[in-house]
C-alpha cells in the first residue's frame, strides 16, 4: 500500500465518506508522501553544495518506471518541470492526486462511491469505507507508537511526520487514553526523524496559511 494510500484512508472518515482534513492540506500531504515514496525508490534526490544545480531542489534521479501507475505519473510531471525547492514542488504534484487515489482504493474493494445531491440540485460525493481491515491495522500501529512507545517502523516514522506537518495527528486517533496535546507532543518528537517531505509539507502549508492571513487582512 503507498503512503499517500494509507493517508486518504486514515484522513477519510469511514462512515460519511468525506475528508477530515481541507483541501490544501489534503493537496500538500498526498503530495509530501508521493515525494518520499519516490525518493525511498531512488527515483528523486534533493541536490547538495558542490553541484551545478542550486543545493536544496528536487531533481529526479532516475526516471525509469516504478511499476505503479501513480508514482510514474507523478515522476513523469516532475521530469518535465524545472528544479525547484521541495515545497514548491508540491503544489503542481498535487492536482488531480487525490481523485486517482481514491480510484485505486475503489478498485481494490476498500473505499466506494457514493453521490447525492445538495438541495436535491448540486452533486456531492463521498467514498465510505467498504473494507476497513487495512486501515484498521495501520492505525493500531500509530497507536502502538505514540500511546504504548513502541519504536515507528519507517512507514510508520513517515506517516507521524506528515500527518504531524498538517496537524491532524489527533484526529486520527480518536478515543485515546492520551490527550490531544500530549498526543501531538509525542507526534512533533517521533516527526523530527521523518525526512525532508514532511518538513516540505510543513513549510508549504505554513507559507499558504500565512498568505491567505495577509489577503483576508487586506480586504
Amino acid at each position: 500500500m503507498l503512503l499517500a494510500e494509507d493517508l486518504v484512508l486514515l484522513l477519510t472518515d469511514d462512515k460519511t465518506g468525506r475528508l477530515i482534513v481541507d483541501q490544501l492540506r489534503r493537496d500538500l500531504v498526498l503530495s509530501g508522501a508521493v515525494v518520499h515514496q519516490l525518493t525511498e525508490l531512488g527515483r528523486l534526490r534533493v541536490t547538495g553544495r558542490d553541484e551545478e544545480l542550486r543545493p536544496g531542489r528536487l531533481v529526479v534521479a532516475d526516471g525509469s518506471p516504478t511499476g505503479d501507475d501513480l508514482l510514474d505519473a507523478t515522476l513523469e510531471r516532475l521530469a518535465g518541470r524545472k528544479p525547484e525547492k521541495p515545497k514548491n514542488a508540491l503544489g503542481g504534484i498535487g492536482k488531480g492526486l487525490y481523485q486517482r487515489l481514491l480510484e485505486h482504493l475503489a478498485a481494490r474493494g476498500i473505499l466506494r462511491l457514493e453521490v447525492d445531491r445538495v438541495l436535491g440540485l448540486f452533486p456531492r460525493t463521498a467514498w465510505p469505507a467498504v473494507d476497513s481491515t487495512h486501515e484498521d491495522g495501520v492505525r493500531r500501529g500509530l497507536s502502538d507508537v505514540l500511546v504504548v512507545g513502541r519504536t515507528p517502523t519507517p512507514h510508520e516514522l513517515t506517516l507521524i511526520a506528515l500527518l504531524d506537518a498538517v496537524g491532524q495527528v489527533p484526529a486520527v486517533l480518536p478515543g485515546s487514553d492520551v490527550s490531544r496535546r500530549e498526543l501531538r507532543r509525542r507526534a512533533r518528537a517521533v516527526a523530527e526523524d521523518g525526512g525532508f517531505a514532511a518538513t516540505a509539507v510543513r513549510k508549504a502549508l505554513d507559507e499558504a496559511l500565512a498568505a491567505t492571513t495577509v489577503v483576508a487582512t487586506s480586504q
